[in-house]
């Protein structure tokens, strides 16, 4: 703190002072320098502080850019908004595909490995259908 004056020097102002003001007025001199001091430091630490806000704050301003840019620019996020684009674009593509597709009826022929359904088979599978409907059906009515 004292990096200018050695302590020869001090001693040396201190006896000119003491000289100077007197004795009787150097402890009220000494107490209003004392209030000076404390009043400097506190405004340095005041500016000192506010100082270190401002560059905090600058520092966090740069960190809330890049973490802006790191969304707008996100690999994974442009990948998940191109597969919902083509979700919603295939979700309202499908009932007109439904639409537009042949129905499977009799015109159609069997791929390789499958077999033909007839009429007669539909009709016999009908029946056959037929008798657990109307046993299910009374089961429910009984109980």
């Amino acid at each position: 703190m004292f990096d200018l004056f050695s302590w020869q020097h001090i001693l040396i102002l201190l006896v000119v002072m003491l000289v100077v003001v007197g004795p009787k007025d150097l402890p009220r001199l000494m107490h209003m320098m004392g209030k000076w001091a404390g009043k400097a430091r506190a405004m340095a630490n005041e500016f000192r502080k506010s100082f270190d806000e401002m560059a905090r704050q600058a520092e966090l301003d740069e960190l809330r850019e890049e973490i802006e840019d790191l969304k707008k620019n996100n690999p994974i996020t442009e990948m998940a908004n191109t597969v919902a684009e083509v979700g919603a674009t295939m979700s309202a593509t499908a009932p007109l595909e439904a639409e537009t597709t042949p129905s499977v009826e009799g015109g159609s022929e069997p791929r390789s490995g499958e077999l033909a359904v007839t009429d007669a088979a539909a009709s016999q599978h009908a029946k056959v259908a037929e008798p657990v409907k109307e046993s299910s059906a009374s089961m429910t009515g009984a109980t």
